[in-house]
Order: C-alpha cells, then structure tokens, then sequence
C-alpha cells in the first residue's frame, strides 16, 4: 500500500509539474502534503516534517552550495574560466583539441554548475571550432560530457552534495570516488561517443549552431585575465582542501572525532564542505577580485547576482528534502528496506534504477537523486553498502535520457541547432553513457573497496 500512494504522489507530481505548469516547488511540497495524508502520518506532525525537512536539507547544504554558486560566478567574471578553456586548447594543438576541451570544461565544471558552464563555454567552443575549422558539436560533445560528469558525481555540485548528506556519506571520499569513476566515463561519453555519433547524425556535425539566445558575450582581453594557474587553483581550491582532509584521514587509518589531537581537528575542520567552500571563497574573492584591483562593491555584485541565480534552485531542493523527510517519517524507506532484506539485488543498482525512473519522468535530475535517496538509505544502511559509492549510483541513475521534459535538452538543441532526433542521437545518448558507466564504475570499486 506504501508504494502505491508514493506512485499516487509521483504521478500527481507529473501532472503539477508538467500540465498544471506549477512551480516545482510548490508541487513538490503539495505532494509531500498529500502522500503524508495518505500514509496515514498526524495531521499535527505533517508541517513539522516538511519544515524539517527543508530545514535539514538546506541547513547541510546552504553553505555550499550558496559559497560555491558565488566562487563559480568570480571565476568566471574575471575572464578565470576564458584563461583555463583558451591556455588547455591552445597547448593541446588541434590534433588533440576534443582532449583540450574535455580538460577544460571538467575543470571549469567543478566551479561552475551546469547551466551556467554551458552558457559561458558554449561561446568559447563556437570560436575555437571556427578558428580551427571544425564541427562545433564535434567540441560540444566532450564539452557536455565533462560538465555533465561533474554535475552528477562530483562536490559542491547540488545533487550528489545533497544526498551526500542523505547518505552520511564522507564528502571527501565521495570526491575521491567521484574522480576515479568520472575521467573514464567523461572520455568514453566524450570523445570516444564522438566518433558514434558522426556516423548516426552526421548531418548534426555540419550545423553551424546558434547562439543568439545567449545575448551579448563579455570579451575578454587575455592578457587582463588571471593566470592560467592562480584560475585553476582558485576552482579546484575546494576540491584539494575536502581531499586533502580525507587523505589525512585515510593516511592516520582512524576516523577523527573530538577526542583526536588538535591537528587532526584542525585539518578535518578545514576539510569540511562549509569549511572548504568558505576559504575557498574568499581566496578566490583575493586572486579574481582584490589581487586584480577591484573594488569590493563590484565584487559584491557579481556574489549577489549569482546568489539570485540559485534561488529558486534552493527552494526546489528545500522542497525534495520535504518529499524525501515524509517518505522516511511516514515509512516509506522502511518499507522499502524490508521488501529487500535477504534479496541478491545490490542497494546500488536499486538506488541507481529509482533514481533513473524518476529522472525519464520528472526531467529533474536533483528531484530524482534527492527522491530516491529518501527511499534507498534505509536499504543501504540495513545492507553496509558504503555510502560514498551510493551517492555515486544515485548520482548517475539521475543522468540517464534526458529528453524532452528537461531543460538541458532544448539548451543543447538550440545552442547547436540540431533537430529532435539529432539531439536525441547526441545529448540523450551521452547523458544515459554517462548514467550506465557511472553505475558500472561505482559496482567495480565496490568489489575492490
């Protein structure tokens, strides 16, 4: 009886969502109200679990996600991103120019989340591909892989943060999993998916593509811009601090607590996601902003409008932390748990294939991985699955066939002038290569882990 009121709940979702064209969420937190009401759960204690569970998921991930949008939005004002992606291509030469941009957009990606990589990149990639006299898609392709990758697997972005905590998941061994398992699945949804994709749609790889939807492009003068290196280090600068506390952690063998040395606190304070991000943040306020003169003000202002940017992002997290606490509270992750106790199926691939379910249905691919999370953690506490690996599988279910009912499919359409098919035959299909290789890489290292 759970799941059918949880299918009720996601099918009325849908139709919120999709027909009615309610803001998500408010749809989500209509839905948390009403499969609540239909597990039976208090009416006294309905509200006081959707707060909580807003309040939960935005406390653990406010900090982050807000430090990390700000951060994003420095790197790529002062012409940081423009450095990396020019300087990588540039010294890769035209011969190894699908690598070039790979590198580029997976660095540029854990600063920047995905709309906002694709719309700054994008520009790039058109004249890179005119200078050199190549398809823009035959770059688009690795581009959206990388940026894809680091948005599904990889800290502070939000869906893998958010059920980072879910999960109890260590964020530095998420990270450090996270890589391993993303280079691989970048090259083989990137360059090597290219070469698939010409002989399916090779009329796609002609189009000249469009970008007049993006407006008018800030032109940045090289030589103004921060150095290839002081541009990389300010965007991987959370990224070393969260790993270099787990390698710390891992390097002692001990897990550090409040009763272990001073130094150990230190570093493993310094390594935590809030933590992390705000140093991060302010060194990059110094090396994009002070370090190049300018005033605190225009600073300010671009952390103001990237803070406005993630606005309605936060709500809709807010709000599948509301529909993820009433699956929990009403039972729904125990009931769950219990229907799998002594299966052969591995917690991963269940969390992977929920996760992708709701994906193909809800477009949303934070919804997804937040939703499923709800309904796996118990399963993956009751089996000892690590955690890590989990946000992996989860992270991944939430990529597969992107389609018509998300909005990184009509960016991609448009920006590269493709047809329906074309772009079915490209970006769908690298985003479900990125899903299926995702799942394969975190049930390998959980043979070897």
């Amino acid at each position: 009886m759970e799941l059918i009121i949880v299918g009720i709940g996601i099918l009325l979702l849908l139709f919120l969502i999709m027909k009615v064209k309610l803001n998500t969420f408010v749809s989500l937190v209509i839905v948390s109200l009403v499969v609540a009401i239909g597990l039976g759960m208090p009416l006294t204690q309905i509200i006081t679990t959707i707060e909580n569970g807003i309040g939960g998921q935005l406390g653990h991930l406010a900090l982050v996600f807000g430090f990390g949008a700000i951060l994003g939005r420095l790197v790529a004002d002062a012409g940081g991103a423009y450095r990396i992606s020019t300087t990588l291509i540039s010294k890769f030469g035209k011969k190894r120019i699908q690598l070039a941009v790979l590198v580029a957009s997976f660095i540029i990606g854990i600063a920047l989340f995905f709309e906002v990589g694709l719309v700054l990149l994008i520009p790039i990639i058109f004249t890179i591909a005119s200078e050199l006299g190549v398809s823009i898609l035959y770059l688009g392709i690795p581009m959206a892989a990388a940026l894809s990758v680091t948005h599904g697997f990889l800290p502070p972005h939000p869906a893998p943060t958010a059920i980072s905590g879910i999960y109890d998941a260590n964020i530095g061994m998420v990270l450090v999993y996270g890589f391993v398992i993303a280079v691989p699945t970048s090259i083989i949804a990137g360059p090597l998916y290219t070469k698939i994709a010409q002989k399916l749609v090779p009329a796609a790889f002609s189009q000249q593509g469009n970008i007049t939807a993006l407006g008018k492009q800030k032109v940045f003068k090289l030589e103004e811009t921060p150095s290839f290196g002081i541009s990389t280090l300010t965007s991987l600068f959370p990224v070393i601090l969260m790993a270099l506390a787990t390698a710390y952690e891992l390097a002692i063998g001990r897990k550090i607590t409040e009763e272990s040395p001073m130094l150990d606190q230190v570093i493993a304070f310094l390594g935590t996601p809030g933590m992390a991000m705000l140093l991060s943040l302010l060194f990059a306020i110094y090396t994009m902003g002070i370090r190049r003169q300018q005033k605190m003000t225009t600073i300010m202002k671009s952390a103001e409008d990237a803070i406005k940017q993630i606005a309605m992002m936060l709500l809709i997290i807010g709000g599948g932390g509301a529909f993820k606490q009433v699956l929990i509270d009403g039972g729904v992750g125990d009931y769950v748990a219990g229907l799998f106790v002594g299966s052969s199926l591995s917690p991963l691939i269940l969390g992977w294939l929920i996760a992708a379910v709701l994906r193909v249905c809800l477009g949303s691919a934070t919804v997804a991985a937040l939703t499923a999370a709800g309904l796996v953690a118990p399963l993956m506490t009751a089996t000892g699955t690590n955690p890590a690996l989990m946000v992996i599988a989860t992270g991944a279910g939430s990529l597969i066939a992107s389609h018509v009912n998300d909005a990184g499919f009509w960016m991609f359409k448009e920006y590269f002038n493709l047809s329906i098919k074309e772009t079915f035959a490209t970006w769908t299909m690298l985003e479900s290569i990125i899903s299926v290789v995702g799942l394969a890489g975190a049930l390998i290292l959980n043979l070897i882990v």
